[in-house]
């Protein structure tokens, strides 16, 4: 696989996702643009990659197009790139446009810049950047077969890749989107836990992570529901179920789903 790769914007997502990337295709075809060149240039050096010189050059030159920046400011990087997507789809030579931004549909997109360009709509999330992420992907119907399937390749280099349909994408932003960060929420209190029960603070850190990253591998690999999972850690009278109550007291599983549901709602009113 020989294909360009242009990354426009150079943040933690967009470099990580490069960094994916170069595993495919190899360093020296993977090219960052941004308004600030010294995040440019410490993104190229991390991925071994190359720095362009705008956004125009970029899109003249990539088979795909990873639009790595803010929800505010793609509107106007689109409409930048725009007349040059324009003429290679006349050519018949249109890269892949591959978007992260919440709330912006493929469609948006597309009417943005006034022609059915090929659209990847892809939501990541931070474990990304050490190749554990979890990765949603919607194509519009302009995206050839072999170009998705060389996608696909590209972006599991950073973690699952799973093939959604986009009418999920709101729900999939406040659950793996925004999820990373309840999770952590989570840790960082069960750490605090154990610090109240007397253990040192790196120490119950230590305990708290490995506790969490264990029992999600237990629910991948055993295939079981976390209730039963649950059950089997929950003993008649004992310590767990002590706990247990105490966190239903405290409305622990409602405020995670509602942690979910105004994430959506966002990810919602950004579109």
């Amino acid at each position: 696989m020989k294909k360009n790769i242009v990354c426009i914007g150079s943040g933690n997502m967009g470099t990580a996702l490069m960094k994916g990337a170069a595993a495919a295709v190899g360093g020296k075809n993977i090219y960052f643009t941004d308004i600030d060149k010294s995040k440019a240039d410490n993104s190229a050096a991390a991925a071994g990659g190359q720095v362009l010189s705008g956004n125009t050059p970029a899109a003249e030159k990539a088979d795909y197009i990873f639009l790595a920046v803010k929800p505010q400011v793609l509107s106007a990087v689109l409409k930048e790139i725009s007349p040059v997507l324009k003429e290679r789809l006349r050519a018949g030579s249109a890269p892949v446009l591959v978007t992260m931004s919440p709330g912006w549909a493929m469609e948006k997109t597309q009417t943005c810049l006034g022609e059915k360009i090929p659209i990847a709509r892809t939501m990541p999330n931070t474990p990304s950047l050490i190749s554990r992420g979890v990765i949603a992907l919607a194509l519009s119907p302009e995206v050839p077969e072999d170009s998705a399937a060389e996608l696909k390749k590209i972006l599991e280099a950073c973690g699952t890749v799973e093939i959604m349909e986009e009418k999920y994408f709101d729900a999939i932003t406040g659950v793996s989107g925004s999820g990373p960060a309840f999770v952590y929420l989570f840790i960082e209190a069960l750490a605090d836990g154990g610090v109240k029960a007397g253990l040192p603070r790196d120490k119950a850190l230590l305990l708290a992570a490995q506790t969490v990253l264990g029992s999600a591998a237990m629910v991948l690999e055993t295939g079981k529901h976390p209730g039963e999972l649950k059950d089997m850690v929950t003993s008649p009278g004992g310590t767990t179920i002590a706990g247990i109550a105490a966190l239903e007291k405290g409305a622990f599983r409602g405020t995670v789903i509602n942690a979910v549901e105004a994430a959506f709602k966002r990810a919602m009113e950004l579109g």
